[in-house]
């Protein structure tokens, strides 16, 4: 995959192709980062890349013309059919689905924005997609591009050691938040490993798992469950999961539209 981000600040994006997950895929060539600076492409002597906002108000506002052409030498950086994704609070929620959909995709163009915002124009023109990483402001673009790199790199095909280790996230396949882990030692801060995980019965492991998945989403995220349909071996481990935590029975999720 080849992304590029277009930043005013690309040494906050250069350190993550050197660690982690993503460090590993780019020194592999599964993926390709680069970016590209507006300033290097604003027409004046100062390389003016903002400017105080028509009507007044605190802050400045994005420049139509650096970015619209920094964002022009990206595209050109990346494969026909890599959507122009710009980072912004107005955007859509990022999820795991939409994850899924770009990490299929054959590159992205990630902008990232700063001050208050950019100028509309631009992204009416330039825009395929406006993504937010949640219901809160942060001071520019780069730690969500960063944030939507990371999530997307580790869906393409060989880069995790294991493919199975996504598909069981939480998120995962089934919608659904992960079950507990453990390692060793047995005992670690004065409590222990569920016995059923030292057992080596893999079918009990298995179903101790789901029950847990299905109990964790159903306290911690309830919402979750409206996209999930549950079979019969789900409801009898989520109704012993509920009783274990003293819990109204999964009947109460049924009322919620999951029958």
């Amino acid at each position: 995959m080849d992304i590029a981000v277009v930043t005013l600040f690309p040494d906050l994006v250069a350190p993550l192709v050197q660690w982690g997950v993503v460090g590993r895929a780019v020194q592999r060539g599964q993926v390709r980062l680069a970016c590209e600076d507006p300033r290097d492409h604003a027409t004046d002597a100062h390389a003016t890349v903002d400017d105080r906002p028509y009507g007044g108000g605190p802050g400045m506002v994005i420049k139509v013309e650096p970015y619209a052409t920094a964002i022009r030498a990206a595209r050109a950086r990346v494969p026909a059919g890599s959507p122009v994704v710009f980072l912004t609070p107005q955007g859509e929620r990022l999820t795991q689905a939409r994850v899924r959909q770009l990490a299929s995709l054959p590159g992205l163009v990630l902008v990232a924005g700063r001050y208050e915002g950019f100028d509309e124009r631009l992204v009416e023109a330039e825009a395929d997609l406006e993504l937010s990483v949640g219901d809160f402001v942060v001071s520019g673009g780069e730690l969500p591009a960063l944030v939507v790199i990371d999530a997307v790199v580790r869906l393409l095909p060989g880069v995790l050691g294991d493919d199975q280790s996504a598909q069981q996230d939480s998120f995962g396949d089934d919608g659904l938040l992960d079950c507990p882990h453990y390692t060793r030692p047995e005992q670690a801060a004065g409590r222990t490993v569920p016995p059923v995980l030292l057992g080596g019965d893999h079918a009990a492991i298995r179903r101790w798992r789901r029950k847990q998945a299905l109990g964790r989403t159903r306290l911690r995220r309830p919402e979750l469950l409206d996209g999930v349909t549950l079979d019969a071996e789900d409801r009898a481990l989520l109704d012993e999961f509920l009783a274990e935590q003293h819990e109204a029975p999964a009947l109460a999720v049924d009322a919620a539209g999951l029958q």
